[in-house]
């Protein structure tokens, strides 16, 4: 049986019509743009949701007994990862708006310019309050709510845009990597900067090197201030009892690293206190109170070994290079020094070299004195040798990398506003240097 269409002669009748197709189209389309605005709306929303959880947040979610949201809470280890989600998402649905009410008009009006300013300065303004604005001041105060209803969509288009939120996050951590270093170096310049701009006549210098030295203390690594492997004072496993007191009284030193057969080979720590109870023995067996090392790496910084030292109650360090060698050794005491200057206690050598100021230009150092404790005490700036010092951290090695070679005795090396002359040097490094620093005048 077939069904026959009513024929629509009349004009007026096929004209109702299409207003009336026109007008359901529209309404579909209106609503469509709609749900989409309100959609936008809740992702926006889920950004200020997501990232501005409490514990106390995190505890209520957990506890509820809900698929979707344990596995929102396992992206939230991940916050790159979630709000690459969230950015691609919303940004997709709001151009999605834009590109829709642009090809709705289009077929409505026309190609009309004034229709389509018109339109982009409305579409926009509704994106901006009912898609941005407004659902993120209500999500900053019903956070679980937002939560809740975007956790489906958030989680499934994670998995859909899988590919391209890897690939932002990589590029993200490219750029931050790249930035971080310059943005910390030229921070730690600006605050330097303001410490001279703010200082009085009346503060000393020990209390400016003191701000100083708080400024500079997280960017500093352990092997710019560690005692370097050649001037370690260690003992052998195999040395008595009577050769060890010896070292003990010489040094002068509470902590010992103790080694088996090369210095490579630390096995653990020798405290003297530990032996106290025990000087009047003569054989007595020593290595049963070695105490376990603490080891690092070369590039860790001092402010997070302070924190180490604090938490394990140790005082000294090993550092270890990439290949698990031994570089040097560092303790609290160095550390403490990188703010409030040298200090001496009963056992330190007074008559031991290591700095002397000849006049306001000209000093004296050894070569064995780190960059850091040559540019405080010469009053210059690591930047001044940032581009030649290569991987050197000492005075003898920035002078080897500038001479390429070791030089000889009497040998002036000139580099910017420094004249370098060596005073004794060996076959294998350079002792003693004079350094003269011209003035910004000369």
């Amino acid at each position: 049986m077939e069904i026959e269409l009513p024929e629509l002669d009349n004009p007026l009748s096929l004209f109702f019509l299409i207003i009336l197709m026109n007008s359901f189209i529209g309404i579909i389309q209106m609503f469509f743009l709609f749900f989409l605005l309100i959609v936008s709306g809740i992702i926006s929303g889920s950004e200020v949701a997501y990232f501005s959880l409490t514990s106390n947040d995190i505890n209520i979610l957990k506890s509820k007994n809900n698929s979707s949201l344990k596995k929102i809470l396992l992206l939230l280890r991940y916050p790159e990862k979630l709000l690459a989600t969230i950015l691609i998402l919303n940004n997709l649905i709001n151009v999605a708006i834009i590109t829709l009410s642009a090809y709705f008009a289009w077929n409505i009006y026309g190609k009309n310019p004034l229709v389509f300013l018109t339109l982009t300065i409305i579409v926009t303004l509704m994106i901006l309050f009912f898609g941005e604005i407004i659902p993120k001041i209500y999500a900053n105060k019903n956070k679980l709510f937002f939560i809740k209803i975007s956790s489906q969509i958030i989680r499934y288009s994670f998995m859909f845009f899988k590919p391209f939120i890897f690939l932002l996050v990589y590029i993200t951590k490219v750029f931050k990597k790249s930035q971080k270093k310059e943005f910390l170096e030229s921070s730690q310049e600006d605050l330097n900067k303001a410490i001279d701009l703010t200082l009085s006549k009346e503060t000393s210098k020990n209390e400016k090197n003191i701000l100083e030295g708080i400024v500079n203390f997280g960017s500093i690594k352990v092997k710019e201030i560690m005692i370097s492997r050649v001037d370690i004072t260690a003992i052998e496993k195999h040395d008595s009892f009577n050769k060890i007191s010896k070292l003990i009284n010489t040094s002068g030193f509470s902590r010992i690293p103790v080694y088996k057969e090369t210095i490579d080979n630390i096995e653990g720590v020798l405290y003297v206190k530990d032996l106290i109870p025990y000087l009047n023995e003569k054989n007595f067996n020593w290595k049963i109170k070695i105490r376990p090392a603490f080891f690092i790496p070369e590039n860790k910084k001092i402010d997070v070994l302070f924190k180490d030292f604090q938490e394990k109650r140790v005082h000294l360090a090993v550092v270890i290079d990439e290949y698990g060698g031994v570089s040097g050794i560092i303790t609290l005491e160095d550390v403490l020094e990188e703010i409030i200057g040298d200090i001496k206690d009963e056992f330190d050598n007074e008559a031991s070299f290591v700095y002397k100021k000849l006049d306001p230009h000209t000093f004296l150092f050894e070569g064995k004195t780190s960059l850091n404790d040559f540019c405080k005490l010469s009053s210059s700036s690591k930047n001044d040798f940032k581009k030649i010092k290569g991987e050197s951290e000492s005075l003898g090695g920035l002078l080897l990398e500038i001479n390429n070679k070791i030089p000889s005795k009497g040998d002036k090396i000139n580099f910017d506003n420094f004249v370098f002359t060596i005073m004794s040097v060996d076959k294998k490094r350079i002792r003693r240097v004079r350094v003269y620093k011209k003035s910004n005048s000369n």
